[in-house]
Formats: structure tokens, sequence, C-alpha cells
């Protein structure tokens, strides 16, 4: 049964905890990196769902940060310069691929390459 929850387990786990199952299931069957191992400097691929979308204007440089939670923790997405992305918004999965670096001190992804997947991919 692998890394699939037992029934008894579904019944009463709670539906955020589901959820990170799904979402950790969906990391090992795209072979991305879980968010938990993520090191800074490193270059990879991560998976999971937008938690949060902010813009944030800025006299120098605008930001759009999304939040991508994995089911184990989650990594800022920061796109520089850019106000809005079509598809970029909760709720939505995708697949990023980027070098891990910091941001406001949690880490994060400048500028990554993304994917945005369907609801049951």
């Amino acid at each position: 049964m692998g890394h699939r929850l037992s029934l008894l387990h579904r019944l009463t786990a709670t539906a955020e905890r589901l959820d990170a199952a799904e979402l950790q299931e969906k990391v090992e069957e795209r072979s991305c990196m879980p968010v938990t191992e993520l090191t800074r400097g490193r270059s990879c691929q991560v998976v999971g769902r937008l938690r949060a979308v902010v813009y944030t204007p800025s006299e120098t440089v605008p930001t759009l940060e999304a939040e991508l939670f994995d089911g184990s923790d989650s990594l800022d997405l920061v796109w520089l310069g850019r106000r809005r992305i079509a598809g970029i918004e909760p709720g939505r999965r995708v697949l990023a691929r980027g070098r891990v670096g910091v941001h406001n001190g949690r880490l994060a992804m400048y500028n990554p390459w993304y994917e945005l997947l369907s609801p049951g991919a």
C-alpha cells in the first residue's frame, strides 16, 4: 500500500491532514523535492498548491509573491517586476523549477520556471 493512508486513518483524519497527504503523494509521483528537504543555493523542482498570492508595490522593483504548499512545508515563489501572472492564484496547483534562495527570512525561488497544473494533476 506504500505511503497511502489506511482506511481507518482516512476516516478519522482532518481535511487539512488528508489534503497534505494528497499533496505529498503528488511530490513523489512527479519526482519533485519535498520543501522540507530544500536547502539554499540548490536548484530543484517542487510541486504543490498556492495558498496565497500577494502583489507588493515598491519604488524600486514591484514583486508578486505566491506561497506554495506541498503537504510538508511551504516555499515562496517570487517574481520580480510583475504585478500579475495569469493563472497564479490561490488554490491553483503549480510545478515550479529554480534555485532556492531566501526572501524575507523564508526559503524562496526567484523568477521560477513554472507550469500551471490541472486540479487533478
